[in-house]
């Protein structure tokens, strides 16, 4: 009998049961209070974390659309999360990344990503940068990516990781993402990935005609918000519950 493997595989199990999350509550829990698990076994076979992660998170709770699997098979999560909690990157949890703002947990990155419809021909606005994850996977779905950090540090820190991966599709600036970015509206899809108690009206105005737009409302409570706007107006799709930081209006 193979020891060896069999150890192998009790490892990898116990590491998809304390990634996988207990309940729909958790599913969408964007909090930057984290606290790391009591016990966990570091690993640095990050590639096949990432396998599982496609599988066992995303591919067997519903995700279907084929390119945003393969884009979050193919990006390093890893490469955007603090070094102290590296070894937690593909689990399904939401990470802290400084500045009281979150990594997102793949789960959501992928839902929302999905839902946004995104072809390759679209012009993306993403409201939110942070560390550049969610970005990623945007630049891998669309033609060009325009992304809107509010917070200065977290701006230059998702510029360098996102050039070092060689996105040149993709175009960071620090501001305040109430305002959108008009120079190159109207935009195929917007993403945010920060909550606002209302839906800022310059994000509507930026919105082309049969876009989509995606963004979590509320405070306490939130759900997320599909959005498609038609000739005759914006048609509203409320969807999952889920926890995100609050948007920020401000320069910090």
């Amino acid at each position: 009998m193979n020891f060896g493997w069999i150890s192998i595989a009790i490892c990898c199990c116990c590491i998809l049961l304390m990634c996988k999350p207990s309940n729909a509550a958790e599913l969408s829990f964007n909090s930057p209070r984290l606290h790391r698990p009591r016990a966990y076994s570091p690993t640095e076979n990050f590639e096949g974390q990432r396998k599982q992660m496609v599988e066992y998170q995303l591919r067997a709770r519903g995700i279907k659309d084929k390119r945003v699997l393969a884009a979050m098979s193919k990006i390093p999560r890893d490469q955007f999360v603090d070094p102290s909690w590296r070894d937690l990157a593909y689990c399904d949890r939401p990470l802290p990344i400084g500045h009281n703002q979150t990594i997102s947990q793949p789960y959501i990155v992928a839902y929302m990503s999905s839902v946004a419809r995104i072809s390759p021909s679209d012009r993306v606005l993403e409201i939110g940068t942070g560390c550049g994850y969610q970005t990623a996977v945007l630049g891998e779905l669309a033609k060009e990516v325009y992304s809107v950090e509010i917070i200065p540090q977290l701006a230059d820190r998702g510029r360098k990781i996102l050039s070092k991966l060689d996105y040149k599709n993709i175009e960071v600036k620090t501001g305040d993402g109430y305002q959108g970015w008009t120079e190159h509206a109207p935009y195929d899809a917007i993403i945010v990935t920060a909550a606002p108690e209302h839906i800022p009206q310059s994000l509507i105005d930026q919105l082309a005609v049969n876009g989509t737009k995606v963004i979590p409302l509320g405070t306490w409570y939130q759900q997320i918000y599909v959005l498609t706007k038609t000739p005759d107006g914006m048609v509203k799709e409320k969807t999952i519950p889920v926890r995100f930081v609050p948007m920020r209006r401000k320069l910090l």
